[in-house]
């Protein structure tokens, strides 16, 4: 029992100042923060206060109100510190891939699945609403990464719908705060199983690749690969 404690007095103290934290760096890009959660939380305990009179009940609608001001302020800090997030992390090589990584259940991500000498880069998610091929980088540059990988995926998933993004300010583009919520409004054509198969043959082709023997040491000049299955018999 007394370890059970240790434990959990030593972890209230981390969480508090994991949110502390949260909050500080929060603040920075969203200066009306600590206005904003203290109406939140007056304006939901103050109706249900109310309420409490309205029916002669104040004491227990008092309670109920200050447990619901405690989660509205809670749901409305955690969204306004992601955003804050999203907006420091805007531009930022790796920014989508952050932000596919908590898109949510349903979705499986592959980052860099494609990738220039500019660091130009296209990640991949795959759910209900099919593929969606994400690209982050110079606008003109991604759009050869993106045709390459749409012809990819034309011939492994012929059937399944694909999708594509380019992250950024620009007109045509989803900025970064806005992904998750552009991804999660694409219509859901595929069921739980289709997704399933889905990911089974992108993961067969990407042992594929990885199982592939590549030739040890330069190759001599003047040879040529053979034409077919193998060197033909003399």
């Amino acid at each position: 029992m007394a370890r059970k404690e240790t434990a959990a007095d030593a972890a209230n103290p981390g969480r508090l100042k994991q949110i502390a934290l949260t909050y500080k760096m929060t603040r920075r890009a969203d200066k009306k923060i600590g206005l904003v959660l203290a109406a939140v939380g007056i304006v939901t305990f103050g109706v249900f206060l109310a309420i409490g009179f309205l029916i002669g009940h104040p004491i227990y609608a008092g309670i109920l109100g200050l447990l619901l001001a405690f989660l509205a302020t809670a749901i409305v800090f955690g969204r306004r510190a992601e955003r804050a997030a999203f907006g420091q992390m805007e531009g930022q090589p790796g920014a989508a891939a952050a932000v596919l990584d908590n898109i949510g259940r349903g979705w499986t991500t592959t980052p860099a699945v494609a990738m220039n000498r500019n660091q130009d880069v296209v990640h991949r998610a795959v759910g209900k609403a099919g593929i969606v091929l994400v690209a982050e980088g110079n606008p003109n540059r991604v759009k050869s990464l993106l045709a390459a990988e749409k012809k990819k995926m034309n011939r492994i998933v012929a059937d399944v719908p694909v999708h594509d993004l380019v992250v950024g300010t620009g007109e045509g583009q989803v900025e970064l705060k806005k992904l998750r919520t552009t991804m999660l409004k694409l219509p859901r054509v595929l069921t739980g199983p289709q997704v399933t198969a889905t990911n089974d043959r992108l993961r067969a082709l990407g042992d594929l690749m990885s199982n592939m023997p590549l030739p040890k040491g330069p190759m001599p000049k003047g040879m040529r690969m053979p034409k077919g299955g193998g060197p033909k018999a003399r």
